[in-house]
Parts: structure tokens; sequence; C-alpha cells
């Protein structure tokens, strides 16, 4: 490990959203980026080449064109690994076992007994595991616990309710590795779903439900694969204590990331709960809606109060990717793994894994 100030990463793969971390780890303040690792070192290059024309590294980080490379590098700290959920699980472990800390794209793995083989070679070889949950660290979320545990905003929560999608293109559904049913089996449920799974989880404190019910709503795949994966899903999560969840995915539905938070005196919403609108905040509604009737006079009054933190959208260094990947450097550089992380990532995936066996059964209520 870096005895500096500064965390050292290595990206193993050149997917698209490693460009967005690529700025990420930038304006994380803490961390640099040192080496970029691909199939070949043309590829890595080229994606290096590309991102210095956006957002320029001095040094510029160098290709390496094996991801073993990159694991044995010695001037690399942790790695950050966005590639397909269908082979993801050889490389965290190898990365772990080369005493990198080890930041992972979602869904962590194809199943719940894939992500406790990572997390236990995490842990035994002493190194940092998180996924890459960005909303996990917005400013936002604090603000949000405030207000729900203040016992008036909303009272006792009841039910929790959320949605994430966007609309594929005919390109999308042709040729994009999430409709390939051996490189993300999850399909929708996968990319989508572990954010409506994760945000029911942590307004919970991560309680785990009790029976899950989930549908299939539409399955696909592209020409190239043999194996159908969810394109559009709902599910009813059941909680101890009578507070139930929703939530649903789609790669059909245009573009929607909402969550709402009911209970016994009003709601919270937050219409970006995913990636926030683009500004200098993050903001939720609190609704306190009353109904009165004087005679003939039936009247709704709304009441709704906002509340926001200053939080600049798309890699700031205030925002939620920036925050990330410095909460990461941050552990990593102190030696000192933060096992929260895995716990709730195994949740997550615990949960998904029951919704999809729930969706492959007509809804059959599934006992956790």
């Amino acid at each position: 490990m870096s005895q500096s100030k500064t965390c050292r990463w290595g990206i193993l793969g050149t997917a698209g959203i490693a460009r967005k971390n690529w700025d990420s780890i930038k304006n994380a303040g803490n961390a640099t980026l040192t080496a970029v690792a691909s199939r070949s070192t043309e590829r890595a290059q080229q994606f290096i080449d590309e991102c210095q024309a956006c957002v320029t590294y001095s040094p510029a980080p160098r290709a390496i064109g094996t991801y073993e490379g990159l694991l044995t590098a010695t001037d690399v700290d942790a790695v950050y690994i966005p590639l397909p959920t269908g082979i993801r699980k050889e490389w965290v472990i190898r990365a772990a076992e080369a005493g990198k800390h080890v930041m992972v794209e979602k869904p962590v793995g194809c199943n719940a007994a894939d992500v406790a083989e990572m997390i236990a070679a995490c842990r035994k070889h002493n190194v940092q595991f998180m996924d890459g949950v960005m909303f996990m660290h917005s400013a936002r979320l604090a603000k949000l616990r405030e207000v729900l545990d203040d016992g008036e905003s909303v009272g006792r929560i009841r039910r929790i309710s959320s949605a994430f999608s966007f609309a594929g293109s005919e390109d999308f559904q042709q040729g994009n590795i999430r409709a390939s049913g051996e490189l993300e089996p999850l399909g929708c449920l996968g990319d989508l779903g572990w954010y409506t799974i994760r945000f029911t989880l942590w307004v919970l404190n991560y309680q785990m439900p009790r029976r899950v019910s989930a549908r299939m709503l539409s399955q696909s795949h592209r020409p190239d694969s043999k194996l159908d994966v969810p394109m559009e899903f709902s599910a009813e999560l059941f909680f101890d204590g009578g507070v139930s969840a929703t939530f649903y995915n789609s790669f059909l539905t245009e573009n929607q990331q909402w969550g709402i938070i009911a209970g016994s005196k009003g709601f919270a919403q937050l219409t970006d709960f995913v990636l926030p609108f683009v500004g200098c905040e993050s903001a939720f509604t609190i609704h306190k809606a009353a109904f009165h009737v004087d005679g003939c006079d039936y009247s709704m009054e709304e009441h709704t109060r906002r509340h926001a933190v200053y939080e600049y959208s798309n890699n700031a260094s205030s925002a939620q990717e920036s925050n990330l990947f410095r909460k990461f450097s941050e552990l990593a550089l102190s030696g000192k793994p933060d096992e929260f992380w895995a716990d709730i990532a195994l949740k997550t995936q615990q949960v998904m894994d029951a919704c999809l066996t729930s969706a492959r059964q007509d809804g059959k209520t599934i006992e956790l």
C-alpha cells in the first residue's frame, strides 16, 4: 500500500462508465489514476487518449495490455473493475489476492454465492471492498435521514416505492452487453434494480424483507446471445412491522429515477435519486397535504417543503461520484477496511436473487 496521502488507482477494463469515473478519481482530491488495462495495449491507450482529451492527468496514466499486468503493478493501490458481471468474479478475487483494494461495478455478481466469494477473498487479504453505487455518497442522504428520523415529517414509514428506467434504442437492444444473457444475465434487474433495492434497504436501515414477489414483465436477448435477460421487471417486498415496498425497472420505459417514502404523517419524494439533475443542489421534498370539508366545500391543500444540500452534479469535487472515490481512497489509505460496504452489497444481491427466483416462478412468494 502507498505510504502517501494519495491512493493510486488502476482501471481494469474500458467500459463506458469508466469514462465518468476517470473524472471522479481526479476530483476526489486524495486519489490519482496511474494505469488503465485492457486486453490489448492499443485499446487501453485509445481509451486513455480519448479521456485525456476531456480531463487531463499529468503525467497521463499508462496503458497496460493485460489485466494481469495491472494487478502486478507496484504503483496501483486500488482497482476499479467495470468488467461485465458474467466475468467479474475471477478478477475481483485475483485483485484481492494481489493485495489491491477493490471497487466493483454493479450488480456485483451473478448471484449471492459469487458475491460471498469475492467478499471472503477481500477479507482474507485485508483489502477494502465496495460497490460503485454513487448515490450512497451523496450529502443528500444524510439530510434525508435526518428528516425521516424526526418523527414528524413522514412519521412511521409504511410504504416505499421506487423506479429506475430508460428506453434503450434499437441499437441497445441489438448490441449492448446489458442485452446479453452471457455477459449481463440480470439485465435491467441487475443494472437498474441494484439501485431501487439499495434505496429501499437504505431507508429501512438495511432491514431485510421477509418475503418477496416479483414479475418478469418482459425479457429478450440480443441476436448473438442464447439467454434472455429481464428487460422490464417489478417486485413487491414485505418487511416486519407491516412495511412494504415496490420497485420497477425497465430498458423499455423512458428516463425515470424516483423514490417515494410514505408514512403516517406525510411522504418524502426524490425525483432524481440515482443521478442528480444538473445543478448545484441535490434536493428532496416533504409532502403533508391536508384535506378539509366545510359544508359543500371539499379542499385538498398542498403543503410541501423542499430540502436541499449544496452538491454540484456531474463529477464536480462536491458531487456524489467524487465523494465515492474520496471515501474509498480514505479507507484504502487507512489500512483498515470497513466491512459495512461488503455487508450491504451482499444484502442487495440476496434480495435481487430472491426477486429473480420469484419472477421465474410467475410471482411465487419467496421467503428470505
